[in-house]
């Protein structure tokens, strides 16, 4: 640790413990603690301070990075608070090392997340916009069209904005894919009730270079050669991006 130390949100992400987004929120909520007392945002751990959240002691030692892609059921909530949510991520994988999701799907989606207690490649994912594709198996109410096909792919204005350009490629009567680079709140839903149509099913197939592979409910590690391609991806990433709650929710 620098002799200067570095600032609270970063430590709690270096050390696994979430990422530096959820840290903030912690702090804010006052459950972070520096050598007994609550810090403001921004201050810095120096080598000999002892951090707590929720009273338990953070350890300084850097554990092996973990990197996961997850098959999340419908039902199963992407959150790391298992005060408030029974069905959450975190206990339904029960992984013996502290992890967190990278992004979110909600609760009636299902299909591939990452999972990681790398804080770093957390924000350096959500930052690399175009490169971070996600490609959605989507399934809704009634046929589909020509018209539905142009209208997804080149825009729909949702939550005060238009959305951005996307793939879009019609794959049964019901059912379309879509690959988005953005992560608006519930962004699919809401581009397909614009139009009139309500989503029955949503499915996450590929993250990036990463494919869906895995039976639901089940995970795996991201190989070498997988996470040498995200680093490469993410290389470039816009450093002045801040993630929002919204990222990533569809």
């Amino acid at each position: 640790m620098s002799e200067t130390g570095i600032r609270i949100n970063k430590f709690l992400s270096e050390q696994g413990y979430c990422s530096r987004r959820a840290a903030d929120k912690l702090i804010e909520q006052e459950r972070v603690t520096i050598n007994g007392s609550v810090p403001e945002m921004g201050t810095k751990v120096m080598e000999n301070d002892i951090v707590a959240v929720d009273g338990k002691l953070i350890s300084k030692k850097k554990e092996k990075p973990v990197y996961l892609a997850f098959n999340k059921p419908v039902g199963i909530v992407c959150t790391t608070d298992t005060r408030v949510e029974k069905d959450n991520i975190i206990d339904f994988i029960n992984y013996p090392t502290r992890i967190f999701p990278i992004g979110r799907l909600d609760k009636p989606s299902e299909g591939l997340i990452f999972l990681t207690n790398d804080g770093d490649i957390v924000n350096k994912i959500l930052r690399a916009r175009n490169n971070h594709e996600k490609e959605y198996i989507v399934t809704v109410d009634h046929s589909i069209n020509p018209r539905f096909i142009e209208r997804m792919s080149s825009g729909i204005p949702i939550l005060d904005t238009v959305t951005r350009d996307c793939e879009v490629e019609q794959i049964g009567r019901k059912t379309f894919r879509i690959v988005l680079t953005q992560g608006l709140n519930r962004q699919i839903r809401r581009m397909c009730e614009f139009l009139d149509y309500r989503v029955t099913k949503l499915k996450r197939v590929r993250i990036m270079n990463v494919p869906l592979d895995i039976p639901v409910g089940h995970y795996r590690e991201l190989t070498n050669s997988e996470m040498a391609e995200i680093r490469r991806l993410t290389a470039d990433s816009d450093k002045t991006y801040v993630p929002t709650a919204d990222d990533d929710m569809d």
